[in-house]
């Protein structure tokens, strides 16, 4: 038989009575703060408690957040919780027979287990999984033997919007860990990923005819999405630490919506502050205060996207430099992480956004918001009419891979494991840069964080500058590099305002690139191409086949 349907339940547990609730929950608090929550029982469309995996009164000392009922969007002030899925409440009660909910049997489901091989904590490798690897094996009814807290009759069947309460429970203790909010009412669900939640964002809290704050380079899909919903995204401008608030000031405190296409004053910033996608660029903490309070001045509301979080790198010292050492513990890596802007957060204006897709696999779809309640309830109204939850396949698997077999502190282990690895990544696109790159034309800065590594291109020292336009120029040269075998993203296709007009002397060139996922040997021979195509292009010496050429071709 499948195991209860009902909201969260608890089985008392003893020996907890010296436990005292910590005002900064580290990973050693865990297993105790578990125990005196009592086991979990969350059995077929279960409804998570999400105080009581906050620790029940842990955080009655810190200030409400604030209120946005006049940012919520009438489309999402009028939506209702799935009424079908809040009849699940009842399932709890002790002998009801329920023939009110369409949940499939269980029986029926052609899966009897499933299993996947998954490194051994602190042996993260390929070539040690194959050796040192575990094998995790979910079943059927492992709730009803006792194998497991969850299992494919659970994760297989329906759940709520805002996921299983046994991989929910996870996030919400690593945020704890990691960012430690600083007000009350936090809370946590999950999405299907930060494009989704994006979307879904917009939707709540944006309105056709408004416009979103984000950096003048931003993530594409973003703002293709935006537009989709008559929200004209516009761009902040950037340094090498990413936003500059001043420019995000200047913008708020002259906003004149006669320039704007009578749109009002923004009120939501969309950012993301470490290894932003596509410029890399990493803001510092002194900036991010900076921000945080220009978004306090004007009552801005933050949408703090960080796939990247904990790719953060040691700085690039030449790429004849030794790898860089791990950190000497898990406290001290947690340490050098920049401060997040959910930590900074007073007043419950920051959606943070985490992601399983960069530190994990793209593919599971999984994700979390943090935020406050009054948002993340009208979240999960979206999510339980529209997307629902992520796949309970990934759910399962996810579930057994972070909380039962890698538990917190093997979790954060693969991430320094990942950010080392990224490093070294790093380094070969940047060394092979150094070697191959035509300096007088390409310029760049090393990237802290992320995935990616912002290419700029002095378009004013192409021999057919003033007879093309700019984004002529770059087309130019991209199928240039194309054709010469090296594929790298335009940099115009990440303006934030898709239509803004030439901008003459003051317009710039860039080329996005990842050191994501080719090989160390590929980086560099894309490099070296794309090196050799603007040598071409600019009218430069290149060496192809051993022959020197120098042309940039015919108009």
């Amino acid at each position: 038989m499948p195991p209860p349907s009902a909201d969260v339940a608890v089985e008392g547990v003893t020996d907890t009575q010296g436990f005292q609730m910590p005002d900064i929950l580290t990973i050693n608090d865990i297993e105790k703060l578990r125990t005196k929550a009592g086991k979990l029982v969350a059995g077929v469309a279960a409804k998570a408690d999400v105080e009581l995996f906050k620790g029940r009164g842990r955080h009655a000392h810190k200030p409400l957040a604030k209120r946005w009922d006049n940012r919520i969007s009438y489309e999402s002030a009028n939506r209702q919780h799935s009424s079908i899925k809040a009849a699940a409440q009842y399932l709890s009660k002790p002998g009801i027979i329920s023939l009110g909910g369409g949940l499939p049997s269980e029986q029926y489901f052609p899966f009897d287990d499933f299993s996947i091989k998954a490194p051994a904590q602190g042996h993260f490798s390929e070539e040690e999984t194959l050796t040192h690897g575990e094998v995790l094996t979910a079943r059927k009814r492992d709730q009803t033997t006792g194998r497991s807290l969850f299992d494919i009759a659970t994760a297989f069947n329906y759940g709520q919007g805002s996921g299983s309460p046994q991989l929910l429970r996870f996030f919400i203790e690593h945020t704890d860990i990691v960012h430690n909010p600083k007000y009350r009412d936090w809370q946590c669900t999950m999405t299907i990923g930060t494009t989704s939640a994006v979307e879904m964002v917009l939707r709540m809290l944006g309105h056709p005819g408004m416009c979103l704050l984000t950096e003048e380079y931003s993530f594409a899909a973003v703002v293709e999405a935006a537009a989709a919903l008559q929200i004209s995204s516009i761009g902040v401008a950037v340094d090498d630490q990413g936003l500059l608030p001043d420019s995000l000031d200047h913008i708020l405190t002259t906003w004149d919506p006669k320039k704007h296409n009578n749109a009002p004053k923004p009120y939501l910033l969309y950012t993301v502050p470490t290894g932003q996608n596509p410029t890399g660029a990493t803001q510092s903490f002194q900036r991010r205060k900076a921000i945080y309070a220009v978004a306090q001045k004007h009552d801005v509301l933050i949408c703090e996207d960080e796939p990247y979080y904990f790719l953060q790198m040691q700085p690039y010292t030449g790429q004849d430099a030794p790898d860089a050492p791990p950190p000497a513990s898990l406290d001290a890596f947690l340490k050098a992480l920049v401060p997040s802007y959910l930590s900074l957060d007073t007043d419950g204006r920051v959606l943070r956004m985490d992601s399983c897709s960069k530190v994990l696999a793209p593919g599971a779809r999984i994700g979390w918001i943090t935020a406050p309640e009054q948002l993340v309830e009208r979240y999960r109204c979206h999510a339980d009419v529209g997307t629902q939850g992520p796949s309970g396949f990934s759910q399962l698997a996810v579930f057994k891979l972070l909380d039962e077999h890698w538990g917190h502190s093997g979790y954060l282990e693969w991430l320094i494991y990942i950010r080392l690895e990224y490093t070294k990544r790093r380094d070969v696109i940047l060394g092979a840069c150094e070697k191959y790159l035509p300096r007088e034309v390409v310029s760049w800065k090393p990237p802290m964080a992320g995935m990616f590594h912002w290419l700029q291109v002095d378009w004013r020292k192409h021999p057919l500058a003033g007879k093309l336009s700019v984004t002529e120029l770059e087309e130019r040269i991209w199928l240039k590099a194309i054709e010469d075998g090296s594929l790298l993203i335009k940099g115009s296709w990440f303006r934030a305002d898709q239509g803004t007009v030439e901008l003459g002397d003051k317009e710039q060139m860039f080329f996005r690139t990842t050191y994501a996922a080719a090989p160390a040997e590929k980086i560099r021979e894309a490099i070296k191409r794309f090196g050799n195509s603007l040598r071409e292009e600019f009218g430069l010496k290149s060496v192809r086949n051993g022959v020197v050429v120098n042309g940039y071709g015919s108009l």
